[in-house]
């Protein structure tokens, strides 16, 4: 349904409602997987979508799918299957990216309770480099599903072996509650009804439990640890900002199909008169 509404909204404005999908097949066999993401990919690539697909599964549980207690070999993606992907995807277009499993789990585990081995993603890249007979030594996007609570030499192995995005909702989500915590912690007496605090029995509380307050300092920790994020994977600064000259970005980066308005508004008239008289 998604990648249908891109192509109508495509149609009309010359650009997709999305600038990518993630597509996660990783349950099913690697062929049904790999044919499927083609089939998506022919579609896509017109419109110049990036397609991210996974192969080999990520652990822990996630949105109702538990891999808790899959076969550790699936756990680690080999060169092999990475391979089958991109000689699959790449005549197809250059946008695609693939989430190959190194031990990766969904959630925060005590450190020692999972294995994660980044140095794996360099045997992908080396396999296809060798495959391809090329001289770049990283020729394939990777990326690092199950990012949350990684240690600080992980990611950096995996980002120096190709790893371009890397997922950390667990963590973020702890920071979102996080920020909403302390805010509660620190102002719990404002905020146990709407009038009276330690100013007063009469004084209003209002300010305090106004949600643009309290969401505000759950996002406001959450931008703190999307930083913290950018940091560790290197690409701070990576694409400073640049000011554009004043009127030299146009308002809207599309040009939807012209339309003559007293047309339309005609046409509505005459529906609207139809479905009233049953003429139509």
């Amino acid at each position: 349904g998604m990648l249908e509404a891109d192509e109508a909204y495509f149609a009309q404005y010359g650009e997709p409602l999305f600038s990518s999908h993630m597509l996660d097949l990783s349950e099913e066999p690697d062929e049904e997987n790999i044919a499927i993401c083609v089939q998506y990919f022919k579609r896509m690539a017109p419109m110049k979508m990036w397609l991210e697909m996974e192969i080999g599964i990520t652990g822990g549980e996630e949105d109702g799918v538990n891999n808790e207690d899959v076969d550790p070999e699936k756990l680690y993606t080999s060169p092999e299957q990475v391979w089958n992907v991109y000689e699959a995807l790449a005549p197809i277009g250059s946008m695609f990216s693939i989430a190959a499993a190194f031990g990766n789990v969904h959630g925060v585990y005590k450190p020692g309770n999972v294995k994660l081995s980044p140095e794996r993603l360099l045997k992908h890249q080396e396999y296809a480099k060798e495959k391809l007979g090329t001289d770049s030594p990283k020729p394939i996007f990777l990326v690092m599903h199950g990012g949350s609570g990684s240690t600080d030499e992980e990611i950096k192995t995996a980002v120096e072996a190709g790893v371009v995005k890397m997922n950390v909702d667990t963590d973020t989500q702890w920071a979102y509650w996080d920020g909403l915590r302390k805010f509660e912690a620190e102002n719990r007496d404002y905020l146990q009804g709407q009038i009276g605090n330690p100013k007063g029995p009469d004084a209003p509380n209002k300010k305090f439990y106004d949600p643009r307050v309290w969401i505000r300092k759950a996002e406001e920790s959450m931008i703190e640890r999307c930083g913290n994020s950018m940091e560790k994977l290197m690409c701070k600064d990576t694409f400073p900002t640049k000011k554009p000259e004043s009127g030299s970005v146009p308002l809207w980066n599309f040009h939807p199909k012209a339309h003559n308005p007293l047309q339309d508004i005609q046409k509505g008239v005459q529906t609207m008169i139809g479905n009233l008289t049953g003429k139509h």
